[in-house]
């Protein structure tokens, strides 16, 4: 319903994740979306969606997930620029870092979650979208920093984990490690990722925990 574009110059913007309940384990959950926003950044557009999603037997709603997509040579076509927002970090050390190495494999083991776009595993496709090779998925970049929020901040307890919420800011290439940085606030952290390289791949972390 957005309209048409190239997916090999499209790249995952923004993610969050909201837990409001107990999530079981079986079960039934309906997942509903709709797309919030398309913004005009003038070398690209970017469309935004929010999903929620209930339990279909109790009509509990479990949890809301928020997510933005970069489509690049989209824009200029007018519209608004949309919300702008930065979150300034603190000049200090960070109070916690733990690093996980990926795999070389890890793109093509993370396909395995239904995300089958061939940007992370044809070099040929990833090459029209201006990579060298196959980048891995940002959900699975986003997925290790959320563990290493989990088991940092919570104690490695799913109930104490609240919401996460980040920007995308650079690829992440299979085999890459990956450092998560918090700064802590009481139950509130900001945080972001860096590569080997220490260039930061997530960026503009929130995370609120229990």
């Amino acid at each position: 319903a957005a309209g048409s574009f190239n997916p090999a110059l499209m790249v995952h913007g923004e993610q969050g994740i909201e837990l409001l309940g107990e999530i079981p384990a079986d079960g039934e959950i309906e997942s509903v979306g709709e797309i919030t926003g398309i913004y005009d950044k003038g070398s690209a557009a970017v469309l935004a969606f929010t999903s929620e999603s209930k339990d279909v037997k109790t009509g509990e709603l479990l949890l809301r997930t928020s997510m933005t997509l970069f489509c690049r040579g989209e824009g200029g076509f007018g519209g608004d620029r949309g919300p702008v927002e930065k979150i300034d970090f603190p000049e200090r050390d960070p109070d916690h870092q733990i690093t996980y190495k990926t795999r070389d494999d890890q793109a093509l083991t993370y396909r395995l979650s239904g995300d089958r776009n061939p940007l992370h595993s044809d070099p040929s496709f990833a090459a029209m979208g201006g990579f060298d090779k196959p980048i891995l998925h940002g959900l699975c970049s986003y997925g290790f920093t959320g563990r290493g929020l989990l088991h940092t901040l919570c104690g490695g307890d799913s109930a104490r984990f609240k919401s996460m919420k980040a920007r995308f800011s650079k690829p992440v290439f299979p085999g890459d490690s990956l450092t998560v940085s918090m700064w802590v606030d009481g139950n509130s952290a900001l945080f972001r990722t860096t590569n080997q390289k220490g260039e930061v791949v997530i960026d503009q972390g929130t995370f609120v925990f229990g």
